[in-house]
Formats: C-alpha cells, sequence, structure tokens
C-alpha cells in the first residue's frame, strides 16, 4: 500500500480575541463587540480584532477605534486588550492541538501550522476543532493544503468554524479570478504595483512573465510572486521556537507631538524598550528603523544598518536618535521603532512561514 500523504493544516481561531472576551462576559454573545486600544473609541486607537456582529458594519482590524464607533449602533461594547488573558488561553489551545499525531507550528495567539502524513485530512481537521473546543469552548476554522500558501487561504475559505481543502487540484478553479490580494503575502503596495503591471488577478499573477516580476519587485520577491500565483510556497511544518526577525514598539499619541524635542523624547522612551528587548534576546541587531505618522494620516519611515551587529546599548540608542532627526517639523500622531536582529545560521524564516511583502 502507498504511504499516507503528507499534508499541511492551518488552524485559525475564529475571531479569537473578540470571542475570549464573550466567553468571560457570556451576556455580550451577539452584541457587536471591538477590542483595542483602551477600549475607549473616544481616544487613538485602532482595533484588534472585532466580532463577526460588529464585523457586518464594516468593522475590520486596524481600523481607527473611532471611525468603528461611527460604523456600529449605540449597543456595540468596546473592550481594552488584555494580551496577558490571550496569551493565557492560546497556550491552552496549542497545548490541546499538541495531543494530535501532528507536527504543530505555532503562528501566534489564534494560528498555527500542523504538519501530518494521513489518508483523511478532513479528520485530523475535525479532530483539531474538536481537541480546541474542549479545551477552550473557542470554535475555529481548518484549511488543508499542499502547501503553507494554499492551507493558510483555505482557511478563508472555511470561516467560521468549518474545514476546506484548498491544492493543487482546484487552486485555479477557487483562486483565479481573485485579485491578487486575496494573496497571502501580497499587500496592498504590492497589489497596486502588480495592477500598474497589468496585473490583477490570481491568474494573471501566474502567467505573468517571471523576468518582467523580477525587473520590477527584484530576483527573490519576483520569483516569490510568481510562485505565489500558483499556490507553491514551503510545506515543512517546523515545531521549533520561532526565531523573531525583530523587535519593535509603537504607539500613538492621544495628542500630537508638535516639537522636534517632544519627537525626540517619544523615540528615546520606545527606543529603550527596544534595546531591553534586545537585550533579553542575546542576539545583536543589525539595522534599526523608524516609523512616522504624520497629521492627519500620512505614514512614512526610514531605516539604516548598523555599522556591525551589535548589542551595545549606547550604540543603538544613539543610532536610532540620529532617525528621528529625519522626521519632519510637522505634527506627529505615531511613531514606532524596530531592532532587525541577527538571524542563527539554521533559522530561515521564509523557508517556513510566508511573510507578507514588505515593498
Amino acid at each position: 500500500m502507498d504511504a499516507p500523504r503528507a499534508w499541511v493544516l492551518h488552524v485559525d481561531l475564529d475571531q479569537f480575541v473578540a470571542a475570549v472576551e464573550v466567553l468571560r462576559r457570556p451576556e455580550l454573545a451577539g452584541r457587536p463587540v471591538v477590542v483595542g486600544g483602551h477600549g475607549d473609541p473616544t481616544e487613538r486607537g485602532v482595533v484588534s480584532t472585532a466580532s463577526y456582529e460588529a464585523r457586518a458594519f464594516g468593522v475590520r482590524s486596524g481600523m481607527p477605534l473611532r471611525v468603528a464607533a461611527r460604523r456600529l449602533p449605540d449597543d456595540a461594547v468596546f473592550l481594552p486588550v488584555d494580551a496577558a488573558e490571550y496569551e493565557a488561553v492560546s497556550d491552552r489551545v496549542m497545548t490541546a492541538l499538541r495531543s494530535l499525531d501532528a507536527v504543530v507550528e505555532v503562528l501566534g495567539w489564534d494560528e498555527a501550522f500542523l504538519g501530518a502524513r494521513t489518508d483523511d485530512p478532513e479528520a485530523l481537521a475535525r479532530a483539531a476543532q474538536d481537541v480546541v473546543l474542549r479545551a477552550t469552548a473557542l470554535h475555529c476554522s481548518v484549511g488543508i493544503g499542499d502547501t503553507k500558501v494554499r492551507a493558510k487561504i483555505a482557511t478563508e475559505h472555511g470561516k467560521p468554524a468549518g474545514v476546506f481543502r484548498l491544492t493543487e487540484d482546484n487552486w485555479s478553479v477557487v483562486m483565479g479570478d481573485r485579485p491578487t490580494i486575496d494573496l497571502w503575502g501580497v499587500g496592498t503596495k504590492v497589489s497596486r504595483r502588480l495592477s500598474a503591471l497589468g496585473v490583477t488577478t490570481v491568474a494573471e499573477l501566474a502567467a505573468a512573465p517571471v523576468d518582467v516580476l523580477v525587473a520590477e519587485f527584484g530576483p527573490r520577491m519576483g520569483v516569490w510572486y510568481h510562485e505565489l500565483g500558483h499556490g507553491l510556497g514551503p510545506t515543512t511544518v517546523d515545531d521549533r521556537p520561532w526565531v523573531p526577525r525583530g523587535y519593535g514598539r509603537e504607539t500613538t499619541f492621544q495628542q500630537n507631538l508638535t516639537t522636534p524635542d517632544q519627537v525626540r523624547a517619544a523615540v528615546r522612551e520606545l527606543a529603550d524598550h527596544v534595546v531591553r528587548d534586545v537585550e533579553d534576546d542575546g542576539r545583536p541587531a543589525v539595522r534599526v528603523a523608524l516609523k512616522v505618522r504624520y497629521a492627519p494620516f500620512v505614514t512614512t519611515g526610514w531605516s539604516r544598518r548598523l555599522p556591525a551587529p551589535t548589542r551595545d546599548r549606547a550604540a543603538l540608542l544613539d543610532a536610532m536618535a540620529a532617525l528621528a532627526d529625519r522626521v519632519e517639523d510637522r505634527e506627529v500622531r505615531l511613531l514606532g521603532v524596530r531592532a532587525e536582529m541577527e538571524m542563527p545560521e539554521d533559522a530561515d524564516p521564509a523557508a517556513r512561514t510566508p511573510v507578507r511583502g514588505r515593498i
């Protein structure tokens, strides 16, 4: 008999943060629930998660809380982020998944890949849903694929609380006519650049000449986007602890910063937190970056490669402070500081999990 086929499953908790909050407050079931910031929609902040009832009004993750409040009815509930609770529930989810006969690669609080050889991947998917439900009373959707890309995208077709299989066999039928932004790894900027090349659908991306994509995006990302059009990508599920590429902190100010001194002080405070993260990690940083959002809502940023990899506190703080000198004399509503880390020789995150394009 032939050996069981290798499969990749993507497990994604449905409206995870909102669902956890409803479990804590059952009286909120069926109401529009938004979790974000301090839970005050009159303050600046963004939506972390919205319940399906809130999403029906067009509320989405990343949306300013004030915009969400304008879209929602009076009975909507806004709650503050409680990271410690979400992490605790996530630990229970991942423990439950590890009880299955599968390799578990954790992607975040609310999602993971499962790798397994089986003749019935749907049965494994339903088993995953069952163990998570019994452990946490939370529902999840499961995508089944022959690559991580296809499994991840399949999950969206299974929501909520469903199972969907997406493989080479049905990729073109399911995805061919969809816009490129529906691909995991294509963001707004990349989809616009593809559109400028006459590539608007997944099928058109799959058919696009590789040399045209390479000319636009470079040798690595050009090939990557071409492969995405075919649903290709990593197939190995790796249960080693995730090695982060870097550490970042950002904050949205309730009152705009209006002077260079205020900007420098804010960057210094954020940089101090980032450097502590670098010190706790133990690896040297190789690049620092600064993100700026000017009022009313224009975002830009800069980065610089360090002369040599370093963990030296003074050197890192000075490098981040130098980026603050590039901030224009305009009102600033958000600042973010990031340090990119030197990766271990045996760690290749791109081979494990595809990432959204940064171009």
